[in-house]
């Protein structure tokens, strides 16, 4: 499929979906939210998913002008999340390959939601996380009511929300928002290298804990512990768990294929 507003391509074994508005910092619109979950949906033979932007910017945030554009600008924004963002953001939660963000400059508003809602991110230093909402008299969306404080804790969510401040790469690695923060022209390859290491792993146990971790925030522990039966029952039986146990009393490395 040829699209507008995003890149994406096959590199090896990874998915790179690449936000190709960088005229625009990335700034989101629902037809690049409709584009990146058709794009996630189609990401046959890749063991591992990066996402990235394009320019000096990951993402600035939902295209306001788009949503102006959409008439009533309260029901114009509703209609954009419900119908667009808000699946988007659902769609890379629950992705059955691990997801790695390449976070470069800017991830505000939405585009600080897509980051957080991806199992890993790697941020350049001079990347940084920001929701502004406050200072234009609008509430946070994007799922960072529910993502931000199982990742930093109520405090410092709250600090991020209702403060409006940015928040430096650097600082968002001392409180766990990000896996890594390294100089910016180390990004890109960094990123690669996570990416590459998720995607030479057991791709459908990876996809399996990536499910239970994030159901488990909000069971029991019984619940939690009869999943984790349920899915370590049909991890057994692939044929990389086969290779990964036979590896191990063979004293090697495993060689997984992802089956």
């Amino acid at each position: 499929m040829n699209y507008r507003s995003i890149r994406f391509e096959l590199s090896g074994s990874i998915a790179v979906l690449t936000l190709a508005r960088p005229e625009k910092l990335n700034a989101l619109t629902p037809e690049m939210a409709d584009e990146m979950r058709h794009a996630l949906g189609h990401a046959e033979g890749a063991r591992a998913v990066q996402i990235r932007g394009e320019g000096r910017a990951f993402c600035s945030g939902a295209d306001l002008a788009e949503v102006a554009d959409r008439g009533d600008p309260g029901e114009g924004a509703y209609r954009s999340l419900t119908d667009s963002y808000h699946p988007l953001i659902e769609d890379i939660a629950a992705h059955p390959l691990p997801i790695v963000a390449e976070v470069v400059g800017a991830a505000a508003g939405i585009g600080c939601s897509l980051a957080l809602a991806c199992d890993f991110r790697v941020a350049g230093q001079s990347a940084y996380f920001l929701q502004a909402f406050v200072n234009i008299g609008l509430v946070p969306d994007g799922g960072v009511s529910w993502l931000l404080p199982r990742l930093i804790g109520k405090a410092r969510a709250a600090e991020m929300l209702m403060l409006g401040e940015r928040l430096p790469a650097a600082k968002a690695a001392e409180w766990g928002l990000v896996h890594e923060c390294v100089a910016d022209d180390e990004l890109g390859s960094r990123a690669r290298v996570l990416a590459e290491r998720l995607a030479a792993g057991p791709t459908r146990a990876l996809g399996l804990a990536k499910a239970n971790l994030a159901a488990g925030l909000d069971r029991s522990l019984s619940a939690t512990l009869e999943a984790e039966a349920e899915a370590q029952r049909e991890a057994a039986a692939t044929g990389d768990a086969k290779e990964g146990i036979a590896a191990f009393l063979e004293k090697r490395a495993p060689r997984f294929r992802g089956e």
